[in-house]
């Protein structure tokens, strides 16, 4: 089967990189560097699926460009390279649409060949079977189905859980999902199930956010399902974020069987689902330690976390995800040894993360993850650790093949060399 064309507007040594990977993917690049020569193979195509676009070095053209892709009957989703000090001008102009996506220098070309891929099989692009997607002199074309988000494409549903609040639940879901998304490439889906005391959107400065709640009761009307990907909000770093509900009083449409399965669902067209949960057992939680294929578990080194992480372990034995837990210890170099920690928990250390609380208030006051605001400090080599980790046990398949999350793990502390607690 075909597969779509992507209209590129970068510099020609990028083009050149990302033109060779969608190759490769069995994708056409073409080369366009004006907006009459996007207008011009508009004209002539359309198996145009997405267009990148250079917003950074000439931000006008971007625009003139982003016009065409949406003009009259079109609508083209651009994956577009732009400067933090043009994001705003992007949405002063008003034109910004939620399939859409954002991305900054520098990157990888095999990121933007993953990022294409997830666009064209979220938009459900459909493609001609035309020669090379060209439209004949009498304008007509058969359209085959696009491809099934299904074929070859599962992500993994991430649950950050400790049953005690105050650990940094929302603090290392936020900041992992962030890394994922800007410095590996990954394609992220970022979930607030905490419907009690969640604060996902409003630490990244997302505010009147559209909620899962607020979509299902919608549907009661309309008779129109939506897709977690579509209810989702991006933000600005490129992680699409999706709230249950806004208040508490507003939950009884969640019903976590369908909760769940549209999580699940969620894992055709996203690298990884990031699950920030409300620390009780309830039966939305339940099921969703059901769906998950790996569990991270913050401490801190402090008695009262300790023992409800022990506890959780209790409780997941009884749950059978035993396998699926690791501890990631928060605020490590505070003075408790980690190896005491693994041995009192009874979870190994997948990853430790260094103090650095005010960092994190200040690029949430901000509207920011850490990983964009301070992208030096050394916590977020911390964070880049963990997700490293992670990305090697989904590389490896061990959480599913039996030996388990915590296995790969179970051969010794697993510490950052470049922070060590006492």
């Amino acid at each position: 089967m075909p597969r779509s064309a992507v209209a590129i507007a970068l510099p020609p040594a990028e083009y050149s990189a990302v033109s060779a990977q969608l190759t490769e993917a069995g994708y056409e690049p073409i080369e366009v560097k004006t907006a009459d020569d996007l207008e011009e193979l508009l004209s002539r195509r359309r198996d145009i699926g997405v267009a990148i676009l250079d917003g950074e070095n000439d931000f006008d053209r971007t625009l003139e460009m982003y016009a065409l892709l949406h003009d009259e009957d079109r609508n083209i989703p651009a994956l577009m390279v732009v400067a933090a000090r043009a994001l705003d001008r992007m949405s002063l102009a008003g034109k910004a649409r939620v399939n859409d996506e954002y991305f900054t220098r520098p990157y990888s070309a095999e990121s933007l060949r993953w990022r294409v891929e997830a666009m064209l099989i979220r938009a459900e692009i459909p493609i001609d079977d035309s020669v090379g997607g060209i439209i004949s002199s009498s304008g007509s074309h058969d359209e085959l189905p696009a491809e099934s988000p299904a074929d070859g494409h599962r992500g993994q549903i991430v649950i950050v859980f400790n049953p005690k609040g105050g650990v940094g639940k929302t603090t290392i879901a936020v900041n992992v999902a962030a890394l994922l998304q800007v410095r590996k490439g990954q394609q992220v889906l970022l979930v607030d199930c905490d419907t009690v005391t969640g604060h996902v959107a409003s630490s990244l400065g997302m505010e009147n956010t559209r909620t899962v709640a607020d979509a299902w009761t919608e549907d009661l009307n309309t008779g129109v399902a939506e897709s977690f990907a579509e209810i989702a909000a991006p933000h600005l770093n490129g992680v699409s974020v999706l709230v249950m509900a806004e208040s508490p009083l507003h939950t009884e449409i969640l019903e976590p069987k369908r909760v769940a399965e549209a999580i699940t669902t969620a894992c055709r067209v996203y690298d990884w689902v990031i699950v920030d949960m409300h620390p009780d057992y309830g039966p939305l939680n339940q099921v969703i330690f059901e769906r998950a294929d790996k569990i991270i578990v913050p401490v801190t080194p402090d008695v009262p976390a300790i023992r409800a992480a022990v506890q959780f372990r209790e409780v997941a034995v009884e749950l059978e995800i035993r396998e699926r837990l690791a501890m990631v210890v928060n605020r490590a170099n505070s003075g408790v040894s980690v190896a005491d920690m693994e041995r009192t928990v009874g979870m190994p250390a997948l990853a430790e993360v260094r103090s650095a609380g005010m960092l994190f208030v200040r690029a949430a006051n901000e509207g920011r993850s850490a990983v964009e605001r301070f992208p030096k400090e050394k916590v977020i080599e911390d964070i880049e650790t963990l997700c490293d980790r992670l990305m090697a046990t989904r590389e490896s398949g061990a959480a599913k093949s039996g030996q388990g999350f915590m296995g790969i793990f179970s051969g010794g502390r697993n510490t950052n060399p470049n922070m060590r607690a006492s």
